[in-house]
């Protein structure tokens, strides 16, 4: 445990430096320093809110106190060492403030160039409008038999085994005490995700771990046994996933515990392997059939799918499907290519699939083109972490943003980048009993949900200031980009929005719709032979 080293040292030195001292007086400074630090290093692993401090006793302080001094030096260093990572040291101090419940205020003006090319705003209003609640909601599955009337901003795919016993605890606890959902990641339903009873999205990946047989098969009994619980709220099919799409995955068996084998549904101590495509359908039009053979099977619960954009004739042939077989799912998520809270290929993080303002803007401009837009509600995940983000997300044309990695930061992340080697320092993305254990579960389950009313809180300020008194009204007219020095537009101009049945009736002069559209069918995913 070379993370006590520090603190055990200090105790053994104190003891020396105490003998010493009794005997040479002299000694006595060095009994009060290494005393000072075995007192701190035991207040530390004493203290339940801080689990850096539990898992790295005196050695925490030091990051702590280079963290504070860092405005001073940083002219004299190198800008940021992380600057590299996915969410920025001023992304980090915004969610821990108001996971913290601290003031979220910034000193001396903005820290963006109003300048700069691609910087964006809203407008406000002369006329500010005021919401009497902050606890917007979007109703999702209005036509099924058990609708879910979901909040606009929840906890998006995590799987337990990615992520620990505690962390998925304390998420789902937060997520009951604010009244949103906690998306459970194709890893299936933990028993710790049930202990605390809070509203659960179950997703199920081509692994259908949860609802599977011994080949790996779906399994229509198991799938009944988890669907039907009174805490499932909605069923999402992953398609793909943000950070790896088209990449199935391995767990290797050294991983599969007894939990993670119950979870999943697999043998322990065996690979449990994701393969990258589903073996319960191969077209657009099977896979609606599926959709609506699990809602059927799940008792009308809101049934949909997630996917990141890839190809564009294979999202046009699930479209075109819609049309021919009158299968509608209850909700699409669309997962950006920027998405993902753990590891992920190199490459397969940084240079595939669509980012996830293209792909919204996609599936919403074709759901409109088919006229179907009423009646599918359509979900965004990818670095969504702030009230500006999911303004404009909503803008674009979402009716609710999902986020992963905020949530991980409300619950101390501190973005290692270990979420792969099992050594995660917070006990977040670890499986070591040793790690997750120093994570107070009821502590961090205040500081999602302190995130989460925060967040809404300032979305609801916003929206005040533009005018508005729901997110539903925000229109991509209300947000502006500057797209050069000396030009300014708003996203209603940058981007070609669709008519309600525009496809319908013609293929619109819209270079994606006018060069796939035509090549897409419902009974492939593979262009048609005519292209």
């Amino acid at each position: 445990m070379s993370r006590y080293l520090v603190y055990a040292g200090c105790l053994v030195m104190t003891v020396l430096s105490l003998a010493l001292a009794w005997r040479w007086p002299g000694w006595g400074w060095a009994a009060a320093v290494f005393g000072a630090l075995s007192v701190l290093g035991t207040l530390d692993l004493l203290q339940r809110r801080a689990t850096l401090r539990r898992n790295y006793p005196i050695l925490a302080h030091f990051r702590y106190g280079f963290e504070s001094i860092r405005p001073e030096i940083r002219q004299y260093f190198i800008e940021d060492d992380l600057a590299e990572v996915p969410f920025s040291r001023e992304q980090r101090a915004l969610i821990y403030q108001r996971a913290k419940g601290e003031m979220d205020v910034v000193p001396f003006g903005s820290t963006h160039d109003p300048y700069g090319v691609d910087y964006e705003w809203i407008n406000h209003s002369l006329a500010p409008a005021h919401a009497d609640s902050h606890d917007f909601r979007v109703l999702i599955g209005a036509s099924s038999a058990l609708p879910y009337d979901a909040s606009v901003y929840n906890i998006s795919a995590m799987s337990f085994g990615s992520l620990s016993a505690n962390a998925v605890r304390a998420l789902n606890e937060g997520a009951k005490r604010g009244g949103f959902y906690h998306d459970t990641g194709e890893g299936s339903i933990s028993v710790y995700h049930r202990e605390r009873g809070g509203d659960l999205v179950w997703e199920i990946g081509s692994g259908y771990f949860g609802c599977r047989d011994a080949q790996g098969r779906f399994d229509a009994g198991r799938f009944v046994a988890n669907a039907r619980d009174p805490q499932v709220r909605m069923i999402e099919l992953k398609l793909s996933q943000g950070a790896k799409p088209g990449h199935g995955g391995v767990l290797p068996a050294a991983k599969v515990s007894a939990e993670i084998a119950a979870a999943r549904g697999v043998p322990e101590g065996v690979d449990c392997v994701s393969p990258a495509s589903h073996s319960a359908f191969s077209t657009p039009a099977g896979l609606l059939e599926f959709i609506a053979r699990l809602r059927e099977l799940s008792g009308g619960k809101p049934t949909g799918f997630k996917l990141a954009i890839g190809h564009p004739w294979e999202w046009f042939g699930v479209a075109k499907a819609m049309l021919e077989t009158g299968i509608l799912p209850d909700f699409i998520v669309v997962d950006g290519a920027e998405g993902g809270t753990g590891a992920a290929p190199s490459e397969f993080i940084n240079h595939v699939g669509v980012p996830m303002h293209e792909g919204l803007m996609l599936v919403h401009n074709t759901l409109v083109g088919i006229g179907v837009r009423d009646r599918v509600r359509v979900g965004a995940a990818g670095k969504v972490a702030s009230a500006f983000d999911i303004a404009r997300t909503m803008a674009m044309g979402a009716d609710w943003c999902n986020a992963a990695r905020g949530f991980m930061f409300s619950l101390g992340c501190i973005q290692s980048r270990s979420c792969h080697n099992d050594q995660c320092p917070t006990g977040i993305a670890t499986q070591d009993p040793a790690r997750w254990k120093a994570l107070d579960v009821d502590d961090k389950a205040r500081r999602v949900f302190n995130f989460h009313q925060h967040t809404l809180m300032a979305l609801r300020d916003i929206l005040g200031a533009a005018g508005l008194e729901h997110p539903s009204q925000i229109g991509p007219e209300h947000i502006l980009r500057r797209v050069s020095p000396t030009e300014v537009s708003s996203l209603a101009a940058l981007y070609r929005f669709l008519q309600p049945g525009e496809l319908l009736d013609r293929v619109p002069e819209h270079a994606v719709f006018r060069k796939f559209w035509s090549v897409s069918r419902s009974s492939s995913f593979q262009v048609s032979d005519a292209a």
